[in-house]
């Protein structure tokens, strides 16, 4: 609860709106100082929120090429996927379901096990004490609307560390030890350490990466996409550094 609690503090826009609140504080004994704080608190929301620089932010974070689309592969035993949310309503389909980045992910599994022909993990817990596990629901979507079939269901996991830990538990069960990692381009790189950190040889697999970083004008345009963005990069960048920080 703590950390969740600093991540909200620290991620915009309540890091702009607590920062403009102390600016407020300060102006009663400090004008200047607090016109200047309340300056800072509008520019740094102003900025979080264009696609400039949440997109900046994300592509800072794929380090991983792609995989060829029509050559040769790598070797690999086993493909993993981790999930990234769901709908916990569904009300369309009459249950819980995964979520769009989760379905992203899932789909380029899909495709290369159709490739591959090897087992597919999928990797995910409960997001909420009343739902099914993530992985559940991926391998329900992954026979009824991908036609490809999951082997292994890692249900334990709460996030990314958990998720790589249990999934190589499975594997190590059936003598394997290195699989396509597949998850988000710039999730990618924290997944990989944390896949190595519990002897997971990953063949990192990015999808659903974030280009076009500049797209005239727009892009420096506060819209909520921006916001997004520079939150998700944020909550990754401040994993790798406390997994630098932790053995």
């Amino acid at each position: 609860m703590f950390r969740q609690l600093f991540e909200v503090l620290v991620l915009p826009p309540a890091s702009a709106i607590a920062l403009f609140g102390l600016a407020m504080l300060v102006k009663l004994r400090r004008p200047g100082l607090g016109r200047l704080l309340a300056g800072l608190a509008i520019a740094w929301l102003w900025l979080a929120s264009t696609p400039f620089v949440g997109g900046l932010l994300l592509c800072s974070l794929q380090r991983y090429p792609a995989l060829s689309a029509t050559g040769p592969l790598p070797d690999a035993q086993a493909i993993v996927v981790l999930a990234a949310g769901a709908d916990r309503v569904g009300a369309e389909y009459g249950r819980p379901v995964i979520g769009p980045m989760t379905l992203r992910r899932l789909r380029y599994a899909a495709a290369l096990q159709r490739r591959t022909g090897l087992p597919m993990l999928v990797s995910g817990g409960r997001p909420a004490a009343d739902a099914p596990s993530l992985a559940e629901m991926m391998a329900r979507t992954a026979a009824e609307e991908l036609g490809v079939e999951v082997r292994w269901q890692e249900r334990r996991s709460a996030n990314t560390l958990e998720n790589l830990q249990f999934s190589a538990q499975l594997l190590r069960a059936e003598g394997l030890e290195r699989a396509y990692l597949v998850t988000s381009a710039w999730h990618m790189p924290r997944a990989a350490d944390a896949a190595r950190r519990f002897g997971l040889e990953p063949v990192p697999a990015p999808t659903a990466f974030r280009a076009g970083v500049f797209a005239g004008w727009r892009s420096f345009v506060p819209h909520w996409n921006g916001l997004r963005d520079t939150c998700l990069a944020m909550h990754e960048w401040g994993g790798r550094i406390v997994y630098a920080l932790t053995p």
